[in-house]
């Protein structure tokens, strides 16, 4: 079901809606959304909490409007009315963290910094971690313990759903995850309880990642 499908949506979500397209802007510009890449969701309010908009596939980043996103289940993915814009290719990844923390927003993006350390710290078969401490900029991540976490590595395996059933594992087990995770040459992937929170989460590690490219720590 995409926006422009379903009137009563539209309506209600259109502040969802231009959100997910300003932020995607915002990424755009920064180089960290280039092209079709990365992908954006919120979990609707209230009512609606069982219901995900998401960034559509294959959509240009920077040019994106409230149109161009797509209603799925949010801890499932299943696109609730098929035959329109695809859901972005990575929606069962957000819908493994939906299901599994409280978020109630998804943000993956290619920023350059967190893919270096995604690419340094990967295991090709198996989960790896990437070990963050001593930065002041760990108490932006909301952590009960704000001076060291450790982000999970996980493969980028070709089949996109593998992934999110390892994701969702993780954070099932996990005694303390922190909002965000790093795929293998693909990305970061970070979440909060809105857009600016998961926002300034990623500026976060991103400027963490920075840091650690260039030697520091």
């Amino acid at each position: 079901m995409t926006l422009s499908q379903d009137n009563s949506l539209a309506a209600a979500h259109q502040t969802e809606a231009a959100e997910l397209a300003r932020f995607s802007r915002l990424f755009y510009e920064r180089g960290w959304m280039p092209g079709t890449s990365g992908n954006l969701s919120v979990r609707l309010p209230g009512e609606a909490a069982d219901t995900a908009l998401i960034t559509a596939s294959g959509r240009d980043k920077g040019e994106l409007t409230a149109h161009d996103m797509v209603a799925v289940r949010a801890e499932t993915g299943e696109v609730l009315r098929p035959g329109g814009l695809r859901a972005s290719a990575e929606t069962s990844i957000h819908a493994a963290v939906y299901q599994r923390t409280p978020a109630g927003a998804v943000i993956h993006v290619h920023s350059p910094y967190a893919t270096v350390m995604a690419c340094r710290a990967a295991d090709r078969e198996r989960l790896a971690t990437l070990e963050l401490t001593r930065f002041e900029l760990l108490k932006g991540l909301g952590l009960d313990a704000g001076e060291r976490t450790e982000v999970p590595v996980f493969p980028n395996w070709p089949h996109v759903p593998r992934i999110a059933d390892e994701v969702a594992d993780h954070l099932s087990g996990a005694r303390e995850c922190p909002p965000g995770l790093l795929i293998a040459d693909h990305g970061i992937t970070v979440w909060g309880s809105d857009l600016a929170q998961a926002r300034n989460r990623l500026e976060c590690f991103e400027a963490i990642c920075q840091l650690l490219a260039i030697g520091v720590g």
